[in-house]
């Protein structure tokens, strides 16, 4: 395994190793500026950009680190993103084994686990640089307004910290914080989010909610923020085992909650109940704006930082963005923990185009009838998977990774008033089609292919498909035609 990186400039000494960095150094201004120039190079599939002079500011910015899933695998210390779903994979595998060798075989996992539990330390660098009182601005910080119509200045890569004020159970959670002045920023806690839910136990008791805003931890911190874990599962457990060390806490100065010690900049405060102010609009992932809504404030009342302090953001809107790189990560990494509750689910493809909720394609082990319809009405009961909008079901063999090929079934194999499912649900805050927000209709289409006992009562046709011994026989054809070759100077010209 690969040494994960233990901060940002580590992380960013790594990629500028790999040609992964390139350094902006004319002056750009974190007002539109930054996100066209970032926008571009994603779109180009291109490198993580440093700007090295933003105007108004000396804190260099840092935008689409994780756009690449080469750039992923080195944040997270990995070759490749498979072999973190293999190692999520063999770790579901731990349970009780008899033997000398069956215990010896367990002892790796186990090594592993021991990594899950975060560990405190005394001293930090995020506390090289302390601000409280009348010197706590967050105008000081170079964060971006990202597209035209937006309400304001954005943090769009923060870590927020807070605790169940019941339980105590830590929740991370990255939300977005629009500035309305020096001190004090929305708190996009949307309904379903745990945030929200520690937010609406605070103000039921009366109570100021604590909260701690890590911007810029290790890389692995970051995306377990973004990561849809089950509720009251701690973030920074999920960050140990995908870095192989223990995330290292250091506990705030003016809040009762522990922030990561590598953090670039910390934001300390807390969020009053029944304190509402509105915010946005927002150019958000979906490629369209959010619009203005009251949303809790939180109040800053103290700002800790590193003395060589870099400010990392990302840019959302139409894809592909860098957070389509994360959610395919997501998406990967937790197949496994899905085919556990469903083991006849063979892949799942969350494309791009869907901005994750929209669409979704799964393959499955068919077995009986309706059973398409069992299997999405089980996504919809796991998680953020409630959100899916669209639902289509395929046989094993289809590749459901392959657009093109899935596409092909489900036009093919669809029957409209017998293959679509409607219900009712929870959907997306973000998705405008809903005629509430938050509440509307999902659809299952069953791209299988049909039963009798589903009503299907004519013979389903073979596919048009070359045997295999002319296959065989044109294959060696081809290379004695240097068919690749000769197909391949085509396309260049």
């Amino acid at each position: 395994m690969v040494r994960t990186p233990r901060d940002l400039q580590e992380f960013l000494a790594l990629l500028s190793k790999e040609g992964e960095l390139l350094k902006v150094k004319e002056e750009v201004s974190p007002e539109l500026e930054i996100t066209e120039i970032t926008d571009r190079v994603v779109k180009r599939k291109g490198p993580a950009l440093l700007f090295e002079r933003v105007k108004g500011h000396k804190i260099p910015v840092v935008t689409n680190l994780f756009g690449s899933f080469k750039r992923i695998a080195v944040a997270l210390g990995v070759r490749d993103i498979e072999e973190l779903s293999d190692k999520i994979a063999n770790l579901l595998e731990l349970k009780a084994v008899e033997g000398v060798l069956g215990k010896l075989k367990i002892i790796p996992k186990l090594w592993e686990m021991k990594n899950l539990l975060p560990k405190m330390v005394d001293r930090a660098p995020c506390q090289e640089i302390v601000l409280t009182g009348r010197e706590v601005d967050l105008f000081k910080l170079p964060i971006l307004k990202c597209w035209p119509e937006d309400g304001g200045y954005y943090i769009t890569l923060p870590c927020v910290i807070t605790k169940d004020p019941e339980t105590g159970v830590r929740n991370v959670g990255m939300y977005r914080m629009q500035v309305y002045d020096s001190q004090t920023t929305g708190m996009h806690w949307q309904i379903h989010k745990v945030g929200a839910k520690h937010y609406r136990k605070a103000e039921a008791l009366g109570q100021r909610l604590p909260v701690a805003v890590a911007i810029g931890p290790e890389p692995a911190v970051i995306y377990s923020a973004t990561a849809p874990l089950p509720e009251d599962m701690d973030e920074f457990m999920l960050a140990g085992f995908l870095k192989g060390s223990p995330v290292e806490l250091v506990k705030c100065l003016t809040v009762p909650l522990e922030v990561p010690s590598q953090s670039q900049i910390v934001l300390e405060g807390y969020v009053e109940p029944y304190e509402r102010r509105i915010e946005g609009p927002f150019g958000d992932h979906t490629g369209f704006y959010t619009p203005p809504e009251p949303y809790p404030v939180f109040h800053v009342q103290c700002i800790t930082m590193r003395k060589d302090a870099l400010y990392p953001a990302t840019i959302v809107g139409k894809p592909p963005q860098e957070d389509c790189y994360l959610g395919k990560v997501t998406e990967r990494l937790f197949l496994p923990l899905i085919k556990k509750v469903l083991p006849e689910v063979v892949d799942i493809n969350l494309p791009w185009e869907g901005v994750f909720h929209n669409l979704v394609f799964i393959s499955i082990d068919k077995r009986y009838p309706g059973h398409a319809f069992k299997v999405a009405s089980a996504i919809w009961g796991l998680g953020q998977l409630m959100f899916s909008k669209i639902v289509v079901i395929f046989d094993k063999e289809v590749d459901v990774q392959n657009l093109r090929e899935a596409i092909f079934y489900m036009c093919a194999n669809v029957d409209p008033a017998r293959d679509i499912m409607i219900v009712k649900g929870p959907v997306d805050v973000l998705d405008h089609a809903s005629p509430e927000v938050g509440f509307g209709s999902k659809m299952c289409i069953d791209a299988t292919k049909k039963w009798k006992e589903e009503g299907y009562h004519r013979n389903w046709p073979k596919e048009a498909v070359m045997d295999k011994e002319t296959k065989k026989k044109i294959d060696l054809l081809w290379k004695k035609l240097k068919m690749d070759e000769l197909l391949n100077q085509r396309h260049r010209k």
